[in-house]
């Protein structure tokens, strides 16, 4: 019978199904389990009270009346909305009919009994797909301590919560809600969300998913995120969404439900004419029901974007599965992307007479004073140095710092801000990325160079790709041409297109897919929306990436390994073979059921259990998945 995922308003925590789902259910299976009951006093009243035979067979009729009701109720459901669950809910009920028409009492009780609680066990056991998904659920249904306006902390529900709340999390507290760290450190366990075998250090300003552990340290953070809007709450979105996913072959089956109906009532009539059987006819009806291609595609995609969130991917909808399965080129950013997407200081160059104590203090005691990147990065990279106290400090957007040391003027600065205020700059060092220079009392101290740089696994990353087929790989960044190439050179790029707007962007991807490429974009800024909608399949950066980025792309890195890439690729390649071999298997033990019936005089009942041991291998098959580990 059709139980198709509803998560409706009125679900309870825990619980994915609706409360009118669950008493759906319920009923159904007490309906059968009252008519099993019948069906067997029915039988042992026949058999060891002959002369009752009136008695049993009254009492075989209220055993099909009861299993009657929920299968015309579905089969009426089914000529409203045709679909492959509604093919199964009309053959049965027409194998029903069909017996009861025959006065054939047993057969009317059995056969749709043995199929209601077949589908029964299937929905239970259907990966234990909603138990999983119950369980992410609960991760953020918990109680929280939010702090008050003195400074106490009072348990609330995690319904109460509002963003912007303000909480203490204790070692071993699960957090309720995506949040911000404002004070405190900890290490993090996240293992459940993105599959970091180990904890992960957090220090203020540092954002932590909903469902992670604090292990260690006391920490306060304010509320970013609630509910279905935090990383948790959407993975249990699309795992829900999964369960109702349909691949190409079950979606044309299902633009001929009908036809398929007729044609299957028709062979079944036939059988019934040229053997003189009741049995065959019925036999066939049941056989034909496609109730293992109704799970081939759920079963599998549940387990393989559950399996993908554990890998720090989140996949969309499952038709982004399919197409990430075929992609054949990369076009990637370079800000943010590939590289961390922030600057680090890379040397410190001091000039004759000075040393590189002296000129960190005073780049440090200007920094301070400036939000800057470069700034920022000086501090940063000399958390422990302290420079000389400056009274004032002005800065020259863009150009650098000014202040006074000693009566004497200190500046910080680009190479045009040190020569126009007098300073004799030569020796410029060598360097693609930014450089500045620190001056005091007209004389140069030193250079300190930085640099945005890659990140640790974008090497192995990139190269793990290739490996996958998508050799094909394109440096697609807004930078400048210089500091393109020398990123591209050091990570094996050779095809880079620099200083590109968004237009030019969306232009390398639109030329790509014209080459009958069918390329991944990954990006993370608002310049490459328009290229991750274009592409073949479009990822994100989600951990640093804006709002606009992450809504335009089809997966979402949650994690910054960017050798998720590479798994994301193999398991949608896995999970697209799984479905083909559940379809396969789908039809081809359908295939084999009906000739069964057709040619080896198979009876009803027996073509119910093997149609069901079709199913189950199906849900076997698709289980598989779920054990998907990529090697170390």
């Amino acid at each position: 019978m059709s139980t198709a995922l509803d998560p409706a308003a009125d679900a309870t925590p825990g619980s994915l199904l609706s409360t009118s789902e669950k008493l759906r259910l319920g009923s159904r299976l007490g309906l059968a389990l009252a008519s099993a009951a019948l069906l067997v006093l029915s039988l042992a009243v026949r058999q060891w009270l002959p002369a009752e035979a009136g008695t049993a067979r009254l009492i075989a009729a209220l055993a099909a009346a009861l299993i009657a009701g929920p299968v015309l109720v579905e089969a009426w459901r089914a000529l409203r909305s045709p679909s492959l669950h509604g093919v199964t809910d009309l053959l049965v009920a027409a194998a029903l009919i069909g017996a009861w028409a025959m006065d054939d009492l047993e057969t009317a009780a059995l056969v749709p009994l043995a199929m209601v609680i077949g589908h029964v066990l299937e929905e239970r056991s259907l990966l234990g797909s909603r138990d999983a998904i119950a369980a992410l659920a609960r991760l953020d249904r918990q109680r929280a301590r939010r702090r008050r306006a003195d400074g106490t902390c009072e348990e609330v529900p995690v319904e109460a919560l509002r963003i912007g709340d303000d909480l203490e999390v204790r070692p071993g507290d699960r957090l309720a809600a995506d949040v911000r760290v404002v004070e405190g450190r900890s290490a993090i366990d996240a293992a459940a969300l993105t599959g970091e075998s180990l904890p992960q250090e957090v220090t203020p300003g540092d954002e932590v998913p909903a469902g992670a552990i604090n292990r260690h340290g006391l920490m306060r953070v304010t509320v970013l995120r609630l509910g279905a809007d935090t990383a948790l709450g959407r993975v249990v979105t699309l795992l829900a969404e999964a369960e109702q996913a349909k691949p190409p072959v079950t979606r044309l089956l299902e633009r001929f439900a009908m036809p398929y109906l007729v044609l299957v009532l028709c062979a079944a009539c036939a059988a019934m004419m040229l053997g003189g059987s009741l049995g065959a006819g019925l036999g066939l009806l049941v056989a034909a029901c496609p109730c293992a291609l109704v799970l081939a595609a759920p079963a599998t995609a549940v387990a393989a974007i559950a399996v993908a969130a554990q890998h720090g991917l989140l996949v969309k909808g499952t038709a982004f599965l399919e197409y990430l399965a075929e992609v054949d080129a990369l076009v990637i950013d370079k800000t943010g992307t590939l590289t961390l997407g922030h600057l680090t200081r890379q040397a410190v160059l001091p000039t004759v007479g000075h040393d590189a104590d002296e000129l960190l203090r005073l780049a440090v005691a200007l920094a301070t004073s400036s939000s800057h990147p470069v700034s920022r990065a000086i501090t940063n990279s000399a958390p422990d140095i302290s420079g000389p106290r400056l009274i004032l400090v002005n800065e020259l957007p863009g150009a650098g710092l000014m202040s006074e040391v000693d009566g004497k003027p200190l500046l910080l600065g680009r190479v045009d801000f040190l020569r126009e205020r007098g300073v004799s700059v030569t020796d410029v060092p060598d360097h693609n990325g930014p450089l500045v220079g620190v001056a005091h009392g007209g004389t140069l101290i030193g250079w300190l160079t930085f640099a945005d740089e890659p990140r640790a696994d974008a090497r192995a990353a990139l190269d793990e790709l290739r490996r996958e087929g998508l050799s094909h790989q394109v440096l697609l960044t807004g930078d400048r041409t210089r500091t393109a190439n020398a990123i591209a050179a050091g990570l094996g790029l050779s095809d880079v297109r620099a200083e590109a707007t968004p237009a030019d962007k969306l232009a390398v991807v639109r030329a790509l897919t014209a080459a009958g490429r069918r390329p991944l974009v990954v990006g993370d800024g608002l310049n490459d929306v328009l290229a991750l909608k274009a592409g073949a399949v479009g990822v994100a950066m989600g951990s640093g990436g804006i709002d606009a980025a992450l809504a335009s792309a089809d997966v979402v890195l949650t994690t910054d390994r960017l050798t998720s890439l590479a798994v994301g690729l193999r398991l949608s390649r896995r999970c697209r073979t799984i479905v083909g071999q559940n379809i396969a298997i789908g039809l081809g033990w359908t295939g084999v059921v009906v000739a069964a019936v057709t040619w080896g005089g198979l009876g009803p009942v027996a073509a119910v259990l093997l149609h069901h041991v079709g199913t189950l291998a199906v849900v076997a098959n698709s289980g598989r998945l779920l054990g998907y580990q990529e090697r170390a």
